[in-house]
Parts: structure tokens; sequence; C-alpha cells
């Protein structure tokens, strides 16, 4: 029995719409409820919001297109200041229009024109005779924009008086968007996290045409049961899925296993997925670099927490201040005049010397340092002479940012401030190659 129903749209549409949307039926239902007929006025603005990945973007734009509803679709990250969002609004409503031909850039320099123009869009009898939309996919950008826009697009049904919907896509609550002298309050609607039976289903329907859907389907389960705990992201666990398919299969393809042997696959699939754990969300090598990994049964220690593939990323002082920061971490102060000076003078090995180095530092994990001794042991191990300009600073700052280092203590401190190096030694083996 089919989950969505509506008088106004066809029930083979409908049908064809569930099929698109597994898993989020509720919400496309309560869409179409608030929607209406097509030229029933619906609900001035709506606010849809979600964690990342939760199907938002995804649902609007196959509810509007499926149904042929006339609607505009703008992400305010790419248009990101009040003049080219309402400018890329008009554009996309002029080719709406079927009696407008030409889609001309409109110069609009504040919501009063905006309206202007926007009424003179929709003056076609097309557009008059039902509900148009106007979604704003992140509209969290919104608030970095003039305060009037907020809620000026939250009352646009009653500013330009036509049949106008706005819907607003963002990833936070509405009581961060509320201004503090109030607006109009929008119908808000939440979309959950997909759980673990919801990604079983959605990922299982990707399953290739020349294995069976139960052998794609035990894949995906036990791709689930290693990546759920640590990652949730729908997008993220299907990059994963075609990753790693290849993988799974070849003792299919070799015929060594049977598609029930499922003990056999796990036991050759296990290791590649233990390495694929390191890599989740970071994107450190590409897809071919993985597969070529792969095929060449790379060695499991190639990997790393942030592992050798990414130091190709930082800039060439960044490396650098990491390898500085990890001598200053792991080796005592005292030590620095007989590593890095190069006439230091006789040093007198002493009792308290030989106590303490029977115990490694890796054992006793990071020191904190100051920030002076970071730059002092930067110009030893740097060979040209670098200057303690505002570049280097930024640098240690988005080291920081990064979490490649961290900041110990506050900001306020007067001594100024101390960091600790993060990173491991294999990372600082790759690095100083």
């Amino acid at each position: 029995m089919p989950n969505l129903e509506h008088p106004a749209y066809p029930a083979a549409t409908l049908l064809h719409l569930e099929s698109l949307v597994p898993c989020r039926e509720s919400q496309v239902s309560m869409l179409l409820s608030i929607f209406g007929e097509r030229q029933q006025f619906s609900f001035p603005s709506i606010f849809i919001y979600g964690h990342t990945s939760s199907g938002k973007t995804y649902v609007m734009q196959t509810l509007l297109n499926t149904l042929q509803l006339p609607h505009v679709f703008v992400n305010c990250v790419e248009y990101f200041t009040s003049r080219l969002l309402l400018e890329e609004v008009l554009i996309q409503l002029q080719s709406c229009s079927s009696e407008t031909e030409q889609t001309s850039h409109v110069p609009c320099d504040n919501f009063n024109d905006f309206v202007r123009l926007f009424k003179q869009a929709v003056a076609s009898r097309e557009l008059q005779d039902q509900t148009l939309y106007i979604v704003l996919d992140r509209a969290e950008q919104l608030r970095e924009m003039e305060a009037n826009i907020l809620p000026a697009f939250l009352r646009l049904q009653e500013l330009t008086d036509r049949n106008v919907t706005v819907v607003l896509l963002s990833e936070i609550v509405w009581e961060l968007f509320r201004p503090n002298t109030g607006c109009f309050e929008p119908f808000t609607l939440y979309f959950p996290d997909y759980s673990i039976g919801h990604l079983q289903k959605i990922l299982s329907q990707n399953h290739p045409p020349e294995y069976s859907a139960d052998f794609y389907s035990a894949y995906i389960n036990i791709l689930l049961g290693v990546f759920y705990m640590v990652c949730r992201d729908l997008k993220e666990l299907q990059h994963l899925a075609a990753l790693n398919f290849s993988k799974y299969c070849e003792p299919v393809a070799s015929g060594e296993a049977n598609e029930r042997d499922t003990r056999k696959l796990w036991k050759n699939i296990e290791p590649h997925l233990k390495k694929a754990m390191q890599t989740v969300y970071l994107r450190e090598i590409s897809s071919s670099q993985w597969e070529r990994l792969q095929r060449d049964d790379g060695e499991p220690g190639q990997l790393k927490g942030l592992s050798a593939h990414t130091h190709v990323e930082l800039p060439y002082y960044s490396k650098f201040l990491l390898i500085a920061a990890y001598l200053a971490s792991y080796n005592p102060v005292r030590t620095d005049k007989r590593f890095f000076l190069k006439h230091h003078g006789k040093i007198r090995k002493t009792k308290f010397m030989k106590k303490h180095e029977k115990t490694s530092n890796h054992l006793l994990g990071p020191k904190p340092f100051p920030l002076d001794r970071l730059l002092a042991i930067l110009y030893s191990i740097v060979d040209n002479r670098v200057a303690p300009a505002a570049n280097i600073f930024s640098q240690i700052t988005s080291l920081v940012t990064l979490q490649l280092l961290s900041i110990v203590g506050h900001n306020d401190q007067l001594d100024g401030p101390r960091y600790k190096c993060t990173v491991s030694l294999d990372f600082i083996r790759a690095i100083a190659r």
C-alpha cells in the first residue's frame, strides 16, 4: 500500500516519488499536506532543518521536480551577498515563465526593488495560477547579510501579495535564526538522522547488476558494522561502499569463494576496512590512489592517523614548524644546546642525565614548550635565514586549527602561549623525508 496519497496528484506520480525518497515518506507526506493543491495558497514560509546528509536538499529537489512545481532553487553559499542572491532569484524566475523569452541580468540593489521586479516576473498567467516555491539552501548564510533580508523573505507572500512560499534549508535550529526584534515565525520541519536500518536500505539500492541484491546487502551490512559508530554521513558511506566493494568481490571473482561464503569474504575485506577507517572524512588520497594501494597490498602500517600522504598538503615552512614542534615536545630543554649549536662545548654526562635517559620520552608523551623555543629550533633546522614575519605566525595558527599543534593554558598568560605537538613519530618521519 503506498504511503503517499494526495488528491491533487496522480497515484502513479506519487508512487514514483515514493521510490525516489526512501525512508523520508513521513517528511514528504507532511510537505504535501502543507503545499496543498497547485492553485491553493500554501504556508508563507517553511523552515527545514537537520544534520548534514539527512536528505533535506535531495528531498526538496526531488519533490519539486517530480511534481513539476514551479520553483527557484538557490544555494546561499554560492550567492553570498544580498544583491547576488536577489538577482539570482529573479534570473531563475524569468526562466520559469514561458512568456519571458530573455533571461537578462536585472540589477537589484535592495529588497524594495526585488518586490517590484518579483511582481513583474510572476505576472504571467502560468505563475499566477499556482504556488511558486523559492528554496534557499544553506540558509544560515542569511544571518551574515543585511538585517532585513531574513524577515522579508519570511513575509514575501504578504509583501508581494502573490502565491509564493519560501522554503529555508539549514543545518542549525530556528532559535539561532530568530532576530532580537522578532519576525514572522515559519513552519518548522525536522529531518532526523538516518538510522542504521535506513542506511542499510538506501545503500543496498545501489547494488551492481552483475551481483545479486542479497550479496550486496550482506556487504553493506559488514560495512555499516565497521563504520556506523564513527560515521553516519550517507554521502561518506556511499563513497566508502563504492571504494571498497571491488576488494570484497575478489574471492568471488577468483573462484576461491561463492557469494554465500561470508566468513571468507569477511576475512578478506577486514584489514582493508581497518585501513579505510583511518581515512574517513579526510580525503587524503584520491579514489584511484586508494584502489592502487589495495591492488599493491600496501602494508597495514602505511596509513596511521593522519597518514604519510597528508604532508604534501602542508606549506613549506609549516613542515619545518611541525618538525621543530615535535623536537621541542619530546626533547628536554637542556639538550637544545647539544643538538642545535655547532660550538656547544663539552657536555658532561651526569648521574641525573643517565638516570632519566633510561625512560623514553615517547612513553611520557609530548611536553609543552613556549613560542620562543619553537622559533629558535626552527631557525636552527632551516637551511636559509627566516625572518619572524607574520607569515610564520599565521602558519602556527593554522597548525593549531588543523589540530597538529595544541595550545596549553590560556591566551592571556603574560609569558606567552605554550604549545604541544600532537602528531606521531611516523608522521614526522614522513615529513622529514
